[in-house]
């Protein structure tokens, strides 16, 4: 897994540190979005990036579910995780490119979903 880049999405500062400093000391390379909109910029511009992990209540006008819905017209295939604290409002998910990850979580649970997830799409 190392050298893959992930894309995290988190408006929270430091949950994102986190989320950063646990990936990365794992040989990650991640890329950072405070917002659906920033995230989507970044997804346009690299097209390396091999995972997709997003918080689903964001601010700004492009919620988690509305950045996911644009990344799938654009990517079909890119693996997603869904990190959220309501996990019962995510509809069903086709588990070959999409997992749901429910708040509060540790670090060592969202490296392990990275690297299940990235596994899967190889």
């Amino acid at each position: 897994m190392s050298g893959k880049r992930v894309l995290v999405v988190e408006d929270d500062f430091l949950i994102r540190m986190t989320l950063t400093e646990s990936l990365q000391g794992e040989g990650f390379v991640v890329i950072e979005a405070d917002s659906g909109e920033a995230a989507l910029v970044q997804l346009r511009a690299d097209p390396t990036i091999a995972l997709l992990m997003t918080d689903m209540q964001l601010s700004g006008s492009l919620d988690g579910q509305a950045l996911v819905a644009a990344v799938r017209a654009e990517n079909a295939i890119l693996p997603i995780i869904y990190m959220t604290g309501r996990p019962d409002r995510i509809g069903p998910v086709d588990p070959a490119r999409e997992m749901v990850i429910g708040k509060p979580y540790l670090p060592s649970q969202v490296v392990a979903a990275a690297r299940a997830m990235i596994a899967r799409a190889a």
